[in-house]
């Protein structure tokens, strides 16, 4: 038994480095792709050739994949529901859209766990937010393979700031409150989702386990640095 544990312990630990040398690599690309970038741009001007490039997700054409907007103005979301497994893991059965949006998008479920969402997404390489984060920033996160941990006020203080050092040692995962959530301690990816009882419970490992960087990703391997840090 102990072996076997050494060995899973040691694998987690291989994948976790692994995922730290793939995101540092991938931010060193994305700093000389942007200033490549930049100097096409200048360039471009120079000759008075600016082109604009318009997201295809930006909801302007109708095809933002929601039902309309609700009294306040948001886009809600196609419907669905959550099927739980014999795992206690949630899944979502319905549409989750991938649009990239401007507007306010209005989610079927809290925290989401998909959906239309802001095309920028909150940095989740191990990042912890002690204050609330904009969930359409959250759910782009989740579009890259990142686990979300939230917690509301009956979370205790402990199981807080052990979940907090855990997610600081995890690529790919990141913290925050959320105060209207159904329960204390929530975990979110891509289409899926589960309460946990503390931050020791076993299904914390279990999650992380699964989800991050999970078969469930839309977008593997994408950027989990250089986003939004509040």
């Amino acid at each position: 038994m102990g072996s076997a544990k050494n060995t899973a312990t040691a694998s987690r630990k291989a994948r976790i480095e692994e995922l730290r040398r793939v995101e540092r690599a991938r931010a060193r690309r994305n700093r000389i792709l942007v200033i490549a970038a930049s100097v096409v741009v200048v360039a471009g001007l120079a000759v008075g050739g600016v082109v604009l490039v318009r997201s295809q997700s930006d909801g302007s054409d109708g095809s933002d994949g929601s039902d309309g907007k609700n009294a306040a103005g948001e886009v809600k979301q196609a419907s669905g529901h959550f099927e739980t497994g014999a795992d206690g893991v949630k899944t979502w059965k319905g549409t989750l859209a991938r649009n990239h949006v401007t507007k306010s998008v209005a989610y079927p479920m809290e925290p989401p766990v998909g959906g239309d969402h802001n095309q920028v997404w909150m940095n989740c390489n191990g990042d912890v937010y002690t204050k609330a984060v904009d969930n359409m920033n959250a759910v782009h996160s989740l579009e890259h393979g990142a686990v979300w941990v939230t917690y509301n006020g009956k979370a205790s203080a402990a199981d807080v700031k052990a979940l907090a050092a855990k997610v600081k040692k995890t690529p790919y995962t990141l913290m925050s409150p959320v105060a209207d959530q159904k329960d204390p301690i929530m975990l979110s990816a891509w289409g899926k989702q589960r309460t946990v009882t503390s931050a020791s419970d076993k299904n914390v490992d279990a999650f992380f386990s699964e989800f991050v960087q999970g078969k469930q990703t839309p977008e593997p391997g994408a950027a989990c640095t250089n986003g939004l840090a509040r």
